[in-house]
């Protein structure tokens, strides 16, 4: 088994009496897309800081490509990271060629060694457009394609992509995730927030995350099933009825948007518990979706 790239040891991030992070811990092989998400608040941007080299834990260790965070010493993870987020990775106001001189500077790269990533990047993306092109002016896609390469302009091990589709087409969305597969496949850690469901099944693994602590981590298959088994139903009202009436059969009963997404206790009788619904609802069994877990285990009712 390879070594882990990541490993996070009993995190706690404090400010003051506020626990940010609390006592987490995991660890992310080589080459593995790693999904981290929550809803906001959850702690995720506060530990990605930490990875990244830009903020103290407060409690636990980080170690990062085989280097322990030490105060004074962040530069040295710093350099083995790249980092994309949804905002201000680029300037508007610049061309692209002047994004990257500037990110280049900022990494103090050989101009030779400069030239040459910026063109293997900018071929990675199937680049375009002219580099004196000003960044406002591209399509939101390309704009996020051409902050990626940015990203990875110093040749990192690790990229952290901090929401990096939000409000991008989906035609857009689905061409960046096959860039992240190829960068997985050529052997980069890809560590990946998103709110987006549907790209998280892209995932190798998830990490979940509530109040600062970390509630779950696994595949996107094994999280599906051992949150839900083999027996979610999907309820939908007939006529005007917009209520669900919750009995005591039923283990979970959340609302999904004019459906209600059902699993019974084990030990139940599902056949006898679902006829006395068939009369005011159409019913089907479905396959859980990564958006079941997530309102189940992030945003459900007292948890």
């Amino acid at each position: 088994m390879k070594p882990s790239i990541v490993d996070v040891r009993n995190l706690s991030v404090i400010f003051g009496d506020f626990y940010a992070v609390r006592d987490v811990s995991f660890c992310v092989a080589p080459g593995e897309i790693f999904g981290f998400l929550g809803a906001n608040g959850a702690g995720k941007t506060t530990t990605i800081r930490v990875l990244c080299g830009l903020l103290p834990g407060s409690r636990g260790d980080v170690i990062i490509d085989g280097e322990r965070f030490v105060a004074g010493r962040e530069n040295i993870i710093k350099q083995k990271v790249g980092y994309m987020s949804q905002r201000f990775t680029l300037y508007d106001g610049l061309s692209v060629k002047e994004n990257f001189d500037f990110a280049a500077a900022l990494r103090g790269l050989r101009r030779e060694e400069y030239l040459s990533s910026r063109e293997r990047l900018l071929k990675f993306i199937g680049f375009k457009e002219k580099l004196n092109t000003v960044v406002k002016d591209l399509p939101g896609g390309i704009k996020q394609e051409v902050a990626l390469c940015v990203s990875l302009l110093h040749d990192p091990k690790i990229v952290f992509l901090d929401e990096p589709t939000a409000g991008v087409a989906p035609v857009s969305r689905n061409r960046f995730w096959r860039l992240i597969k190829d960068l997985a496949a050529s052997g980069k850690t890809v560590f990946v927030t998103t709110h987006y469901m549907d790209e998280a099944e892209n995932c190798n693994r998830i990490a979940l995350m509530r109040a600062g602590e970390l509630i779950a981590v696994d595949s996107p298959a094994n999280l599906k099933k051992k949150t839900f088994g083999d027996s979610l139903y999907n309820f939908t009202p007939r006529g005007h009825r917009m209520s669900m009436d919750i009995d005591s059969n039923m283990e979970i009963c959340e609302p999904y948007g004019r459906h209600w997404h059902v699993k019974f206790k084990d030990g139940v009788n599902v056949s006898a518990a679902l006829r006395q619904y068939k009369g005011d609802f159409d019913i089907e069994k479905i396959q859980p979706s990564l958006e079941d877990v997530f309102i189940r285990l992030v945003e459900g009712q007292n948890r």
